[in-house]
Protein backbone atom coordinates (compact mmCIF):
# COMPACT_ATOMS: atom_id res chain seq x y z
CA UNK A 1 0.00 0.00 0.00
CA UNK A 2 1.20 3.44 -0.71
CA UNK A 3 1.65 5.69 1.82
CA UNK A 4 0.66 9.39 1.91
CA UNK A 5 1.28 12.95 2.99
CA UNK A 6 -0.47 15.02 4.87
CA UNK A 7 -0.09 18.17 5.73
CA UNK A 8 -1.74 20.27 8.56
CA UNK A 9 -2.10 23.65 8.93
CA UNK A 10 -2.38 24.45 12.66
CA UNK A 11 -1.47 22.47 15.61
CA UNK A 12 -3.72 23.36 18.64
CA UNK A 13 -6.96 21.34 19.56
CA UNK A 14 -8.37 20.46 15.29
CA UNK A 15 -4.91 20.28 13.48
CA UNK A 16 -3.25 18.00 16.72
CA UNK A 17 -6.53 15.72 16.90
CA UNK A 18 -7.12 15.34 12.85
CA UNK A 19 -2.86 14.33 13.19
CA UNK A 20 -3.36 12.18 16.08
CA UNK A 21 -6.27 10.18 14.03
CA UNK A 22 -4.47 10.25 10.89
CA UNK A 23 -1.49 8.40 12.51
CA UNK A 24 -3.98 5.92 13.94
CA UNK A 25 -5.85 5.57 10.46
CA UNK A 26 -2.08 5.47 8.81
CA UNK A 27 0.97 3.65 10.51
CA UNK A 28 3.14 4.62 7.65
CA UNK A 29 1.71 7.75 6.06
CA UNK A 30 4.05 10.91 6.58
CA UNK A 31 2.36 13.71 8.79
CA UNK A 32 3.82 17.11 9.44
CA UNK A 33 1.64 19.94 11.34
CA UNK A 34 2.91 23.52 11.07
CA UNK A 35 2.11 25.70 13.72
CA UNK A 36 3.43 29.15 13.53
CA UNK A 37 3.14 30.11 17.46
CA UNK A 38 5.55 28.52 19.63
CA UNK A 39 3.51 25.96 21.09
CA UNK A 40 1.11 22.95 19.86
CA UNK A 41 -1.63 20.98 21.17
CA UNK A 42 -2.18 23.24 24.49
CA UNK A 43 -5.55 24.02 26.20
CA UNK A 44 -6.98 27.54 24.93
CA UNK A 45 -9.98 26.54 27.21
CA UNK A 46 -7.21 27.01 30.37
CA UNK A 47 -5.44 29.91 29.70
CA UNK A 48 -7.50 32.46 32.24
CA UNK A 49 -7.34 29.85 35.08
CA UNK A 50 -3.21 30.97 35.00
CA UNK A 51 -3.74 34.24 36.15
CA UNK A 52 -5.56 32.82 39.43
CA UNK A 53 -2.47 30.63 39.91
CA UNK A 54 -5.09 27.68 39.96
CA UNK A 55 -2.39 26.72 36.77
CA UNK A 56 0.55 27.86 38.56
CA UNK A 57 3.22 27.75 35.41
CA UNK A 58 2.29 28.84 31.92
CA UNK A 59 3.98 25.95 30.81
CA UNK A 60 1.63 23.57 32.44
CA UNK A 61 -0.75 24.96 29.98
CA UNK A 62 0.85 22.86 26.95
CA UNK A 63 0.17 19.27 26.84
CA UNK A 64 1.92 18.03 24.20
CA UNK A 65 5.26 19.65 22.60
CA UNK A 66 6.76 18.39 19.28
CA UNK A 67 9.45 16.17 20.64
CA UNK A 68 6.59 13.79 22.24
CA UNK A 69 5.10 14.03 19.29
CA UNK A 70 7.19 13.01 17.59
CA UNK A 71 8.01 10.01 19.89
CA UNK A 72 4.75 9.31 20.26
CA UNK A 73 3.13 9.40 17.27
CA UNK A 74 5.68 9.82 14.81
CA UNK A 75 4.38 13.30 13.83
CA UNK A 76 6.51 15.86 12.42
CA UNK A 77 4.94 18.57 14.43
CA UNK A 78 7.29 22.29 13.39
CA UNK A 79 6.27 24.94 15.61
CA UNK A 80 7.00 28.59 14.99
CA UNK A 81 6.48 28.01 11.38
CA UNK A 82 3.98 29.83 8.96
CA UNK A 83 2.10 28.18 5.90
CA UNK A 84 2.09 31.67 3.61
CA UNK A 85 0.68 30.34 0.77
CA UNK A 86 -1.36 27.55 -1.09
CA UNK A 87 -0.39 26.41 -4.90
CA UNK A 88 -3.45 23.96 -5.56
CA UNK A 89 -2.69 23.06 -8.99
CA UNK A 90 0.73 22.09 -7.58
CA UNK A 91 -0.35 20.21 -4.46
CA UNK A 92 2.10 22.60 -3.14
CA UNK A 93 2.41 24.81 0.27
CA UNK A 94 5.11 27.80 0.82
CA UNK A 95 6.23 27.03 4.67
CA UNK A 96 8.25 30.15 5.97
CA UNK A 97 10.37 29.58 9.47
CA UNK A 98 9.13 32.25 11.90
CA UNK A 99 13.14 31.96 13.67
CA UNK A 100 15.14 32.42 10.94
CA UNK A 101 12.91 33.68 8.15
CA UNK A 102 13.87 30.55 5.31
CA UNK A 103 11.03 29.52 3.39
CA UNK A 104 10.29 26.19 1.56
CA UNK A 105 8.00 24.28 -0.11
CA UNK A 106 6.19 21.06 0.99
CA UNK A 107 4.05 19.07 -1.20
CA UNK A 108 0.83 17.53 -0.09
CA UNK A 109 -1.56 14.30 -1.21
CA UNK A 110 -4.21 15.62 1.47
CA UNK A 111 -3.87 19.00 3.49
CA UNK A 112 -5.84 20.14 6.39
CA UNK A 113 -6.91 23.64 7.47
CA UNK A 114 -7.26 24.36 11.18
CA UNK A 115 -5.82 27.85 11.71
CA UNK A 116 -8.23 28.77 14.48
CA UNK A 117 -9.25 32.62 14.63
CA UNK A 118 -7.84 35.65 15.83
CA UNK A 119 -8.65 38.11 18.58
CA UNK A 120 -10.76 41.39 17.37
CA UNK A 121 -8.57 44.08 18.08
CA UNK A 122 -10.42 47.42 16.57
CA UNK A 123 -8.70 50.28 16.03
CA UNK A 124 -10.40 52.62 18.84
CA UNK A 125 -8.85 55.90 18.69
CA UNK A 126 -5.67 56.49 21.76
CA UNK A 127 -5.12 52.79 21.49
CA UNK A 128 -1.91 52.95 21.38
CA UNK A 129 -1.55 54.94 24.93
CA UNK A 130 -3.16 51.72 26.57
CA UNK A 131 -1.01 48.53 27.62
CA UNK A 132 -3.55 46.13 25.33
CA UNK A 133 -4.06 42.46 26.08
CA UNK A 134 -5.39 39.35 24.14
CA UNK A 135 -5.98 36.15 25.27
CA UNK A 136 -5.29 33.34 22.59
CA UNK A 137 -2.04 31.32 23.58
CA UNK A 138 0.10 29.98 26.00
CA UNK A 139 2.66 33.15 25.08
CA UNK A 140 -0.53 35.99 25.55
CA UNK A 141 -1.17 34.59 28.83
CA UNK A 142 2.24 34.64 29.70
CA UNK A 143 3.11 37.84 28.84
CA UNK A 144 0.09 39.19 30.24
CA UNK A 145 0.35 37.88 33.82
CA UNK A 146 4.04 38.83 33.88
CA UNK A 147 3.37 42.25 33.17
CA UNK A 148 0.60 42.36 35.57
CA UNK A 149 3.09 41.23 38.14
CA UNK A 150 5.24 43.72 37.59
CA UNK A 151 3.15 46.38 36.92
CA UNK A 152 0.92 45.90 39.65
CA UNK A 153 -2.11 47.79 38.19
CA UNK A 154 -4.50 49.87 40.34
CA UNK A 155 -7.18 47.89 38.13
CA UNK A 156 -7.41 45.92 35.28
CA UNK A 157 -10.06 46.59 32.98
CA UNK A 158 -11.77 43.93 30.48
CA UNK A 159 -13.75 45.14 27.69
CA UNK A 160 -15.79 42.12 26.23
CA UNK A 161 -18.59 39.99 29.01
CA UNK A 162 -18.47 36.93 26.46
CA UNK A 163 -16.79 33.75 27.96
CA UNK A 164 -13.22 34.45 27.96
CA UNK A 165 -13.82 37.70 29.55
CA UNK A 166 -15.71 36.46 32.01
CA UNK A 167 -13.47 33.61 32.88
CA UNK A 168 -10.66 36.34 32.87
CA UNK A 169 -12.48 38.60 34.89
CA UNK A 170 -13.34 36.15 37.88
CA UNK A 171 -9.48 34.81 37.72
CA UNK A 172 -8.05 38.00 38.31
CA UNK A 173 -10.72 38.79 41.31
CA UNK A 174 -9.54 35.64 42.62
CA UNK A 175 -6.01 37.15 41.92
CA UNK A 176 -6.58 40.14 44.49
CA UNK A 177 -6.85 42.51 41.88
CA UNK A 178 -9.49 45.79 41.34
CA UNK A 179 -11.44 44.12 37.85
CA UNK A 180 -13.82 46.21 35.49
CA UNK A 181 -15.89 44.42 33.45
CA UNK A 182 -17.28 46.46 29.69
CA UNK A 183 -19.83 45.08 27.96
CA UNK A 184 -21.92 47.18 24.98
CA UNK A 185 -24.70 44.75 25.29
CA UNK A 186 -27.13 45.17 27.98
CA UNK A 187 -25.79 42.24 29.29
CA UNK A 188 -22.89 39.38 29.83
CA UNK A 189 -22.90 35.75 28.45
CA UNK A 190 -25.10 36.26 25.34
CA UNK A 191 -26.17 32.89 24.85
CA UNK A 192 -28.19 33.41 27.91
CA UNK A 193 -31.41 35.07 27.44
CA UNK A 194 -31.59 38.34 29.30
CA UNK A 195 -34.11 37.17 32.31
CA UNK A 196 -31.83 33.89 33.19
CA UNK A 197 -28.19 36.26 33.57
CA UNK A 198 -29.21 38.82 35.76
CA UNK A 199 -28.08 36.43 38.44
CA UNK A 200 -25.09 36.36 37.33
CA UNK A 201 -24.68 40.14 37.30
CA UNK A 202 -25.64 40.25 40.83
CA UNK A 203 -22.54 37.87 41.88
CA UNK A 204 -20.33 39.81 39.43
CA UNK A 205 -21.29 42.62 41.35
CA UNK A 206 -20.80 41.33 44.44
CA UNK A 207 -17.49 39.99 44.01
CA UNK A 208 -15.83 44.05 43.72
CA UNK A 209 -16.23 44.06 39.84
CA UNK A 210 -17.16 46.99 38.41
CA UNK A 211 -19.52 45.60 35.72
CA UNK A 212 -20.61 48.06 32.84
CA UNK A 213 -23.45 46.63 30.52
CA UNK A 214 -24.74 48.80 27.58
CA UNK A 215 -22.07 50.86 27.61
CA UNK A 216 -19.52 50.49 24.98
CA UNK A 217 -16.23 51.80 24.84
CA UNK A 218 -15.04 54.91 22.31
CA UNK A 219 -11.37 55.92 23.00
CA UNK A 220 -8.56 55.93 25.15
CA UNK A 221 -6.19 57.96 26.74
CA UNK A 222 -3.24 57.19 28.69
CA UNK A 223 -4.22 54.50 31.45
CA UNK A 224 -7.73 55.92 30.90
CA UNK A 225 -10.94 53.76 28.99
CA UNK A 226 -13.69 56.49 27.75
CA UNK A 227 -17.04 55.31 27.05
CA UNK A 228 -19.90 56.10 24.77
CA UNK A 229 -22.19 57.16 27.84
CA UNK A 230 -19.31 59.55 29.17
CA UNK A 231 -17.78 57.08 32.03
CA UNK A 232 -14.11 57.20 32.13
CA UNK A 233 -12.47 54.28 33.92
CA UNK A 234 -8.75 54.50 35.25
CA UNK A 235 -6.94 51.67 34.36
CA UNK A 236 -3.31 50.64 33.53
CA UNK A 237 -4.07 47.29 31.51
CA UNK A 238 -6.68 46.39 29.17
CA UNK A 239 -7.94 43.22 27.95
CA UNK A 240 -9.37 43.03 24.71
CA UNK A 241 -11.98 40.21 24.45
CA UNK A 242 -15.16 41.35 22.55
CA UNK A 243 -14.62 38.08 19.89
CA UNK A 244 -12.88 36.05 17.38
CA UNK A 245 -12.70 36.57 13.38
CA UNK A 246 -11.86 33.11 11.77
CA UNK A 247 -8.59 33.20 10.35
CA UNK A 248 -9.05 32.81 6.80
CA UNK A 249 -6.55 34.96 4.76
CA UNK A 250 -4.49 31.85 3.27
CA UNK A 251 -7.87 29.75 2.37
CA UNK A 252 -9.13 33.30 0.71
CA UNK A 253 -5.33 33.73 -1.10
CA UNK A 254 -5.84 30.08 -2.42
CA UNK A 255 -8.85 30.43 -3.36
CA UNK A 256 -11.01 28.44 -1.40
CA UNK A 257 -14.47 29.61 -1.23
CA UNK A 258 -15.96 31.69 2.37
CA UNK A 259 -19.37 31.22 3.61
CA UNK A 260 -21.86 33.87 4.18
CA UNK A 261 -20.54 33.76 8.08
CA UNK A 262 -17.24 34.87 6.66
CA UNK A 263 -15.97 31.53 7.97
CA UNK A 264 -14.45 29.06 5.34
CA UNK A 265 -17.33 26.99 3.70
CA UNK A 266 -17.33 23.07 3.82
CA UNK A 267 -19.18 20.02 2.91
CA UNK A 268 -21.08 17.64 5.06
CA UNK A 269 -17.25 16.31 5.29
CA UNK A 270 -15.34 19.16 5.94
CA UNK A 271 -13.91 19.27 2.52
CA UNK A 272 -13.36 22.59 1.26
CA UNK A 273 -14.34 23.70 -2.41
CA UNK A 274 -10.81 22.06 -3.41
CA UNK A 275 -10.99 17.71 -3.23
CA UNK A 276 -7.85 17.49 -1.56
CA UNK A 277 -8.28 20.52 1.37
CA UNK A 278 -10.11 19.89 4.46
CA UNK A 279 -11.05 22.65 6.74
CA UNK A 280 -11.74 22.38 10.48
CA UNK A 281 -12.20 24.51 14.03
CA UNK A 282 -12.85 27.86 14.54
CA UNK A 283 -11.93 28.62 10.94
CA UNK A 284 -15.25 26.94 9.36
CA UNK A 285 -19.03 27.45 9.62
CA UNK A 286 -21.19 24.84 10.64
CA UNK A 287 -24.55 23.53 9.86
CA UNK A 288 -27.37 24.40 13.00
CA UNK A 289 -29.58 21.59 12.92
CA UNK A 290 -32.46 24.01 14.41
CA UNK A 291 -31.86 26.97 12.28
CA UNK A 292 -31.46 25.09 9.30
CA UNK A 293 -28.57 27.45 8.30
CA UNK A 294 -24.86 28.03 8.88
CA UNK A 295 -23.09 29.42 12.08
CA UNK A 296 -19.78 29.82 13.56
CA UNK A 297 -19.10 27.93 16.58
CA UNK A 298 -16.02 28.12 18.43
CA UNK A 299 -16.39 25.70 20.61
CA UNK A 300 -13.51 22.98 21.07
CA UNK A 301 -15.73 19.86 21.28
CA UNK A 302 -17.17 20.19 17.71
CA UNK A 303 -13.58 21.16 16.84
CA UNK A 304 -12.37 17.65 17.89
CA UNK A 305 -15.23 15.95 16.09
CA UNK A 306 -14.77 17.61 12.99
CA UNK A 307 -10.79 16.88 12.79
CA UNK A 308 -11.68 13.08 13.57
CA UNK A 309 -14.20 13.06 10.79
CA UNK A 310 -11.77 14.27 8.58
CA UNK A 311 -9.40 11.41 9.18
CA UNK A 312 -11.85 9.16 8.88
CA UNK A 313 -13.33 10.72 5.36
CA UNK A 314 -9.37 10.51 4.26
CA UNK A 315 -9.64 6.95 4.87
CA UNK A 316 -12.03 6.14 3.11
CA UNK A 317 -14.89 6.09 6.71
CA UNK A 318 -17.99 7.28 6.62
CA UNK A 319 -18.64 10.70 8.30
CA UNK A 320 -21.93 11.08 10.08
CA UNK A 321 -22.29 14.79 10.10
CA UNK A 322 -25.35 15.18 12.14
CA UNK A 323 -24.62 19.34 12.78
CA UNK A 324 -24.48 21.43 15.68
CA UNK A 325 -26.63 22.84 18.38
CA UNK A 326 -23.96 24.28 20.03
CA UNK A 327 -23.64 23.49 24.35
CA UNK A 328 -21.86 25.15 26.73
CA UNK A 329 -21.33 25.79 30.57
CA UNK A 330 -19.37 28.24 32.22
CA UNK A 331 -18.65 29.18 35.88
CA UNK A 332 -18.72 32.34 37.65
CA UNK A 333 -17.49 32.72 41.00
CA UNK A 334 -20.02 30.45 42.73
CA UNK A 335 -21.91 30.18 40.15
CA UNK A 336 -22.70 27.62 37.10
CA UNK A 337 -24.35 28.80 34.09
CA UNK A 338 -24.78 25.69 31.27
CA UNK A 339 -26.93 26.52 27.59
CA UNK A 340 -27.47 24.69 24.73
CA UNK A 341 -29.68 25.21 21.31
CA UNK A 342 -31.80 28.51 20.83
CA UNK A 343 -32.38 31.23 23.22
CA UNK A 344 -35.01 33.70 22.81
CA UNK A 345 -33.27 36.20 21.11
CA UNK A 346 -32.42 33.46 18.30
CA UNK A 347 -35.59 32.34 18.22
CA UNK A 348 -37.09 36.09 17.64
CA UNK A 349 -34.97 36.77 15.00
CA UNK A 350 -35.98 33.75 13.55
CA UNK A 351 -39.48 34.36 13.56
CA UNK A 352 -40.21 30.67 14.99
CA UNK A 353 -43.18 30.37 17.38
CA UNK A 354 -42.15 29.10 20.73
CA UNK A 355 -42.86 29.06 24.34
CA UNK A 356 -41.16 28.24 27.56
CA UNK A 357 -40.81 27.23 31.09
CA UNK A 358 -38.66 28.70 33.71
CA UNK A 359 -38.71 26.83 37.32
CA UNK A 360 -36.16 27.10 40.23
CA UNK A 361 -36.19 23.43 41.49
CA UNK A 362 -33.73 22.08 44.05
CA UNK A 363 -31.03 20.33 42.45
CA UNK A 364 -31.10 17.90 45.52
CA UNK A 365 -33.14 16.82 47.94
CA UNK A 366 -34.34 19.78 49.59
CA UNK A 367 -33.22 18.40 52.86
CA UNK A 368 -29.99 17.24 51.86
CA UNK A 369 -26.89 19.53 52.73
CA UNK A 370 -25.64 21.39 49.83
CA UNK A 371 -29.04 21.31 48.33
CA UNK A 372 -29.29 24.66 46.10
CA UNK A 373 -31.64 26.14 43.99
CA UNK A 374 -31.85 25.65 40.09
CA UNK A 375 -32.84 28.21 37.52
CA UNK A 376 -33.70 26.10 35.09
CA UNK A 377 -35.58 27.44 31.18
CA UNK A 378 -36.70 25.59 28.70
CA UNK A 379 -37.50 26.38 25.38
CA UNK A 380 -39.88 24.66 23.07
CA UNK A 381 -41.81 24.78 19.94
CA UNK A 382 -45.46 25.50 19.40
CA UNK A 383 -47.61 23.66 18.43
CA UNK A 384 -45.18 20.35 18.37
CA UNK A 385 -43.77 21.06 21.15
CA UNK A 386 -40.36 20.00 19.75
CA UNK A 387 -37.47 21.39 22.21
CA UNK A 388 -35.25 24.47 20.91
CA UNK A 389 -32.82 25.28 24.09
CA UNK A 390 -32.36 25.17 27.39
CA UNK A 391 -30.40 27.14 30.32
CA UNK A 392 -29.23 26.60 33.62
CA UNK A 393 -28.08 28.20 36.15
CA UNK A 394 -26.96 27.66 39.82
CA UNK A 395 -24.84 26.83 42.67
CA UNK A 396 -25.40 23.00 42.18
CA UNK A 397 -25.08 20.85 39.31
CA UNK A 398 -26.50 22.68 36.03
CA UNK A 399 -24.52 20.99 33.57
CA UNK A 400 -26.03 17.94 33.71
CA UNK A 401 -29.22 18.83 33.20
CA UNK A 402 -28.51 20.28 30.32
CA UNK A 403 -26.28 17.82 28.58
CA UNK A 404 -29.53 15.42 29.36
CA UNK A 405 -31.62 18.58 26.93
CA UNK A 406 -28.49 18.97 24.23
CA UNK A 407 -28.55 15.20 24.05
CA UNK A 408 -32.75 15.53 23.80
CA UNK A 409 -32.37 18.10 21.29
CA UNK A 410 -29.88 15.78 19.20
CA UNK A 411 -33.04 12.88 18.53
CA UNK A 412 -35.74 15.62 18.27
CA UNK A 413 -37.35 14.92 21.38
CA UNK A 414 -40.41 16.73 22.60
CA UNK A 415 -41.41 18.23 26.21
CA UNK A 416 -44.04 14.98 26.79
CA UNK A 417 -40.69 12.70 26.14
CA UNK A 418 -39.05 14.37 28.53
CA UNK A 419 -41.38 13.77 31.19
CA UNK A 420 -40.43 10.02 30.56
CA UNK A 421 -37.04 9.89 31.19
CA UNK A 422 -35.01 8.26 33.71
CA UNK A 423 -32.44 9.61 35.25
CA UNK A 424 -30.11 8.58 38.03
CA UNK A 425 -31.66 9.41 41.40
CA UNK A 426 -30.27 9.67 44.92
CA UNK A 427 -30.82 12.62 47.36
CA UNK A 428 -27.34 13.50 47.58
CA UNK A 429 -27.66 14.15 43.62
CA UNK A 430 -30.65 14.76 42.57
CA UNK A 431 -34.22 14.63 42.81
CA UNK A 432 -36.76 11.33 42.18
CA UNK A 433 -38.26 13.48 39.23
CA UNK A 434 -35.20 15.47 38.63
CA UNK A 435 -35.58 19.03 36.77
CA UNK A 436 -35.41 17.87 33.52
CA UNK A 437 -38.88 15.70 33.84
CA UNK A 438 -40.11 18.74 35.98
CA UNK A 439 -39.82 21.35 33.09
CA UNK A 440 -41.40 18.27 30.89
CA UNK A 441 -44.39 17.52 32.81
CA UNK A 442 -44.51 22.09 33.38
CA UNK A 443 -43.83 22.66 29.59
CA UNK A 444 -46.64 19.77 28.41
CA UNK A 445 -49.45 21.45 30.64
CA UNK A 446 -48.42 24.69 29.06
CA UNK A 447 -48.42 23.44 25.70
CA UNK A 448 -51.95 21.47 26.31
CA UNK A 449 -53.53 24.31 27.69
CA UNK A 450 -53.63 23.14 31.42
CA UNK A 451 -52.81 26.45 32.89
CA UNK A 452 -50.98 30.04 31.79
CA UNK A 453 -48.02 31.47 32.99
CA UNK A 454 -46.50 34.93 32.78
CA UNK A 455 -42.79 35.49 32.70
CA UNK A 456 -41.06 37.15 36.05
CA UNK A 457 -40.18 39.62 33.70
CA UNK A 458 -43.67 40.97 33.16
CA UNK A 459 -44.14 41.72 37.05
CA UNK A 460 -42.76 45.34 37.14
CA UNK A 461 -45.57 46.18 34.81
CA UNK A 462 -48.05 44.44 36.49
CA UNK A 463 -47.31 46.11 39.48
CA UNK A 464 -46.93 49.48 37.60
CA UNK A 465 -50.45 48.87 36.26
CA UNK A 466 -51.75 47.76 39.59
CA UNK A 467 -53.14 43.89 38.41
CA UNK A 468 -54.29 41.84 40.85
CA UNK A 469 -50.78 39.73 42.38
CA UNK A 470 -51.76 36.25 44.79
CA UNK A 471 -49.26 35.36 46.96
CA UNK A 472 -49.79 32.29 48.15
CA UNK A 473 -47.19 31.56 50.30
CA UNK A 474 -47.24 31.04 54.02
CA UNK A 475 -47.37 33.87 56.17
CA UNK A 476 -44.14 34.08 57.13
CA UNK A 477 -43.04 33.91 54.19
CA UNK A 478 -44.92 36.87 53.16
CA UNK A 479 -43.89 38.53 56.26
CA UNK A 480 -40.37 38.94 55.03
CA UNK A 481 -40.31 40.16 51.83
CA UNK A 482 -42.91 40.29 49.46
CA UNK A 483 -44.02 42.02 46.39
CA UNK A 484 -45.69 45.43 46.77
CA UNK A 485 -49.33 45.53 46.54
CA UNK A 486 -49.67 41.84 46.00
CA UNK A 487 -52.47 39.86 48.18
CA UNK A 488 -51.80 36.91 50.30
CA UNK A 489 -53.60 34.26 50.37
CA UNK A 490 -51.73 31.15 51.55
CA UNK A 491 -52.05 27.81 49.48
CA UNK A 492 -53.06 26.02 52.85
CA UNK A 493 -56.35 28.59 53.15
CA UNK A 494 -57.09 29.21 49.27
CA UNK A 495 -59.89 26.89 48.99
CA UNK A 496 -61.75 28.90 52.38
CA UNK A 497 -60.98 32.28 51.19
CA UNK A 498 -61.22 32.15 47.26
CA UNK A 499 -64.04 34.30 47.59
CA UNK A 500 -61.77 37.44 48.31
CA UNK A 501 -60.59 37.30 45.20
CA UNK A 502 -62.33 39.00 41.78
CA UNK A 503 -63.44 37.02 38.99
CA UNK A 504 -63.86 40.03 36.71
CA UNK A 505 -59.66 40.42 36.26
CA UNK A 506 -56.64 38.75 35.74
CA UNK A 507 -54.92 37.32 38.52
CA UNK A 508 -51.13 36.43 39.02
CA UNK A 509 -50.27 34.09 41.20
CA UNK A 510 -46.89 33.28 42.75
CA UNK A 511 -45.38 31.03 45.63
CA UNK A 512 -41.50 30.75 46.34
CA UNK A 513 -40.53 28.92 42.68
CA UNK A 514 -43.88 28.26 41.13
CA UNK A 515 -44.82 24.85 42.47
CA UNK A 516 -47.47 25.82 44.95
CA UNK A 517 -48.74 28.80 42.99
CA UNK A 518 -49.46 25.56 39.78
CA UNK A 519 -51.65 23.98 42.56
CA UNK A 520 -53.60 27.42 43.63
CA UNK A 521 -53.59 28.03 39.71
CA UNK A 522 -55.80 24.57 39.01
CA UNK A 523 -57.39 25.01 42.32
CA UNK A 524 -59.08 28.47 41.42
CA UNK A 525 -59.86 27.15 37.62
CA UNK A 526 -61.78 24.30 39.01
CA UNK A 527 -63.49 26.97 41.24
CA UNK A 528 -64.53 29.01 38.02
CA UNK A 529 -61.43 31.74 37.60
CA UNK A 530 -60.63 31.71 33.52
CA UNK A 531 -57.85 34.24 33.96
CA UNK A 532 -55.45 32.90 36.09
CA UNK A 533 -51.55 32.86 35.49
CA UNK A 534 -49.00 31.61 37.57
CA UNK A 535 -45.94 33.70 37.63
CA UNK A 536 -42.55 31.54 36.37
CA UNK A 537 -40.02 31.28 38.67
CA UNK A 538 -41.81 32.48 41.61
CA UNK A 539 -40.66 35.27 43.74
CA UNK A 540 -37.17 34.19 43.56
CA UNK A 541 -37.36 34.44 39.95
CA UNK A 542 -38.99 38.16 40.21
CA UNK A 543 -36.00 38.80 43.36
CA UNK A 544 -33.29 37.48 40.85
CA UNK A 545 -34.41 39.52 38.01
CA UNK A 546 -35.40 42.95 39.81
CA UNK A 547 -32.03 42.98 41.63
CA UNK A 548 -29.26 44.13 39.40
CA UNK A 549 -31.13 47.04 37.43
CA UNK A 550 -32.34 48.14 40.60
CA UNK A 551 -28.92 48.79 42.86
CA UNK A 552 -27.35 49.86 39.28
CA UNK A 553 -30.25 52.44 38.04
CA UNK A 554 -30.85 53.49 41.74
CA UNK A 555 -34.76 52.54 40.58
CA UNK A 556 -37.63 52.09 43.59
CA UNK A 557 -38.13 48.05 43.57
CA UNK A 558 -41.41 46.37 43.51
CA UNK A 559 -40.52 44.21 46.09
CA UNK A 560 -40.22 44.96 50.02
CA UNK A 561 -36.93 43.02 50.33
CA UNK A 562 -35.03 40.14 48.13
CA UNK A 563 -35.03 36.85 48.46
CA UNK A 564 -32.54 35.23 46.48
CA UNK A 565 -31.77 31.46 48.14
Amino acid sequence: MMTKKYLIVGGVAGGASAAARLRRLGEEDEIIMFEKGPDVSFSNCCLPYHLSGQIKKAEDLILMNPTLFKKQYNIDARTNTEVISIDRARKEVVVKNLLSNETYQESYDKLILSPGARAIVPPIPGIENVNVFTVKNVVDIDKLNTFIHEVKPSRITVIGGGFIGVEVMENLIEAGHQVSLVEALPQVLNQFDYDMVQILHKEIMDHGVELVVGDKVTAFETNKVILASGKEIISEVIIMSIGIRPETDLAEQAGLKLGKTGAIKVDPNFLTNDPDIYAVGDAIEVYNILTQDNFKLSLAGPALKQARAVADHIHGKAVNNTGYIGSSVVKVFHYNAAATGLNEKALAALNIDYDYVEIIPYDKVGIMPHSEALGFKVIYEKPTGRVLGAQAIGHGNVDKRVDVIATAIKFGATVDQLRDLELCYAPPFGTGKDAVNFAGYVASNILHGSFKQTPMSAVRDLVAQGAYILDVREPHEYNKAHIKNAHSIPLSELRDRYNEIPKDEAIYVHCRSGQRSYNAVLALQAKGFQQVFNISGGFLGVCAYEYFNDKTQDREPIVTDYDLK
